[in-house]
């Protein structure tokens, strides 16, 4: 199962050219600054912009190839923008029931009822736009979209115009569709934060090139991409729930290599969860501290090192394996001697895991 796109487009001072092979499911994200292309290589695969020469095909499927170019409303998919564009004038329900009604009763392929208890918006189904949050707003558009059974969803900065509290609630409800849903995404961001916490793969573009692609882990660990670096660096860590620490609001998250201390994380144990550690929020001694404050004291060893503005030097770790970067001051780094192979301690603050 895979997602193959080739385009190569050129408008007045942009160029676009890319040549793609990605998963077939889970999320996608394709990420870069503004003006990188990432919205104009969605609307290539929506069918919005038509390339002559593309190629895109979904699973097996072709779109797009040679003479054939299915138009938009032909594709099987559901595009979410950054505004849901609800009609005004109908409930929430009967905004619902337009998408419903793209698809034939035959091709209907999503449990409605799963996608609304999914995204928590069964109460608000009697209510129009006017009445809703900007985050509800935004998960009706996300349902209205999921209600045309999609083989694909786009979803172009979905949270970019919702404020820090709205971005909050809605994330995860976006988690529970990735975790439940098996309908492949291609998620345009420019948030560090949303994905880590949502993607699988991701597409670095630059300039309207895809400068690199790969797991969203390893892809943020690389120091020789711009993920790694800046205040937002920091890398994902896979692991599972493996105890809750009730007196004191804590779980132990277990990950090959070592285990995380982090806040309350109300979920079974056993239950997959993934942790994203900034760079700036690890420090490094090279005997293991005692009689601190700090739970996460994780043996390390140092893979490379790089230096950074503002004479920082940022280092590439590995726990077992689980890569981690640290980001300290070109000193600290010369009177550690952090070099490849040298073994060390990180630290790194219970609080300060996301």
């Amino acid at each position: 199962m895979s997602i193959h796109a080739r385009f190569h487009l050129k408008h007045a001072g942009f160029s676009l050219d890319v040549d793609l092979e990605l998963p077939g499911q889970g999320v996608t994200a394709l990420f870069g600054p503004s003006g990188s292309g990432k919205t104009t290589l969605l609307r290539c695969v929506a069918g919005l912009e038509r390339v002559h020469g593309g190629f895109l095909s979904v699973n097996g499927d072709a779109w797009q190839d040679g003479q054939l170019f299915l138009p938009t409303h032909r594709r099987p998919l559901g595009y979410v923008f950054q505004e849901a564009s609800l009609f005004p004038h109908l409930t929430v329900e009967q905004n619902l029931a337009f998408g419903l009604k793209r698809v034939p009763a035959a091709a209907r392929q999503v449990d409605t009822d799963h996608v609304i208890e999914l995204l928590g918006i069964g109460h608000l189904l009697s209510r129009k736009p006017d009445r809703l949050s900007g985050g509800e707003r935004q998960r009706v558009g996300i349902a209205r979209a999921l209600f045309t059974s999609p083989r694909l969803l786009l979803m172009d900065e979905p949270l970019a115009a919702l404020d820090p509290q709205r971005k909050a609630e809605i994330l995860p409800y976006l988690e529970r569709l990735h975790r439940e849903l098996s309908i492949p995404v291609l998620y345009v961001s420019h948030s560090p934060d949303e994905v880590a916490r949502l993607a699988d793969t991701l597409v670095l573009l630059e300039n309207g090139r895809a400068t690199a692609v790969g797991p969203v882990a390893e892809m943020m660990a690389r120091l020789d991409l711009s993920t790694a670096h800046g205040g937002e660096a920091g890398v994902v860590v896979e692991a599972t729930v493996g105890e809750h620490d009730g007196a004191y609001h804590l779980t132990r998250l277990d990950f090959p290599g070592g285990a995380l201390w982090v806040p309350n994380h109300a979920e079974p144990i056993g239950t997959p969860a993934r942790a994203r550690i900034l760079a700036r929020d690890v420090s490094l001694a090279l005997v293991r501290p005692e009689q601190t404050s700090i739970l996460n004291i994780l043996p390390a060893e140092v893979v490379e090192t790089a230096p950074e503005s503002a004479g920082r030097t940022l280092a590439r770790l590995s726990l077992g394996g689980t890569p981690l970067l640290a980001q300290v001051s070109g000193k600290s780094a010369a009177l550690l001697g952090l070099a490849p192979g040298k073994r060390v301690f990180a630290q790194v603050k219970a609080v300060s895991v996301l």
